[in-house]
């Protein structure tokens, strides 16, 4: 899917002052980003124009103000407006020790909402914010099980659509293999997916605001979650039948 430059340059921007967490010049920005100067100033200026970048003229540099950093809020608050959510994650983090993590479909993807990041030794992180297509995830397989099979069809075909080279394209019929195991168990422990060496166990929640689907996932070494996978899907178990 083809991404519009000047609104992905936007967001490159702003999480680069995520990162950096200190005012930035448009040198250190456009080395950073490699931005022609001309087009990095002319998105620089327009966010200082909308108020959400601050210009400091001695230094010449831009820090985010304080508009920008309340723009989401409201977004968290709601997630987790009953706490319920937030205690069932941070109890499965208690228990084991891994990344625990939040997500929801959007659209052809699921994107990882929220997490609370792992205790233990790990090679990969997932930040909050990562989307990943639903046909190629554990996780999008977990979601994809809640839907017909005309709809998981569609979705196939909209993302075959997308993609030129044969190699990449989506088989339907691998794909329901994968999607009919989960239906069968009710949950998904995929290996491998993100990461080679990596797996996610992972359960649908009944809670569903704003009619979207969320899921709540244990993440980490393969290996680890299969020595503890009996405790963890148990927990998960106890944890998702809260929502009943």
């Amino acid at each position: 899917m083809q991404v519009v430059k000047s609104a992905q340059r936007v967001f490159e921007i702003l999480e680069m002052f995520e990162e950096a967490r200190q005012p930035v010049s448009l040198k250190e920005i456009c080395e950073t980003l490699n931005y022609p100067a001309s087009s990095a100033s002319a998105l620089l200026k327009s966010l200082v124009v909308l108020g959400y970048l601050d210009f400091n003229k001695p230094s010449r540099t831009y820090m985010p103000t304080m508009r920008l950093s309340t723009l989401g809020n409201w977004v968290q608050d709601t997630l987790f407006s009953d706490d319920e959510v937030y205690r069932i994650m941070q109890s499965l983090s208690d228990l084991f020790g891994e990344t625990v993590t939040l997500a929801v479909q959007s659209d052809l993807f699921i994107q990882y909402v929220y997490l609370i990041p792992s205790r233990l030794p790990i090679w990969y992180t997932i930040p909050i914010g990562m989307v990943r297509p639903i046909t190629e995830s554990g996780i999008g397989w977990l979601m994809l099980s809640q839907q017909p099979d005309r709809r998981i069809d569609i979705i196939v075909s909209r993302i075959n659509q997308q993609r030129l080279a044969t190699r990449e394209r989506i088989s339907i019929d691998v794909l329901k293999s994968h999607i009919n195991t989960v239906r069968d168990q009710g949950y998904v422990f995929s290996k491998h997916t993100l990461e080679k060496g990596a797996g996610c166990i992972a359960m649908l929640l009944p809670w569903q605001p704003f009619r979207r689907v969320f899921a709540i996932g244990i993440h980490g070494p393969v290996q680890r979650l299969e020595e503890k996978s009996t405790q963890i899907l148990a927990e998960l178990r106890r944890c998702v039948s809260a929502f009943d």
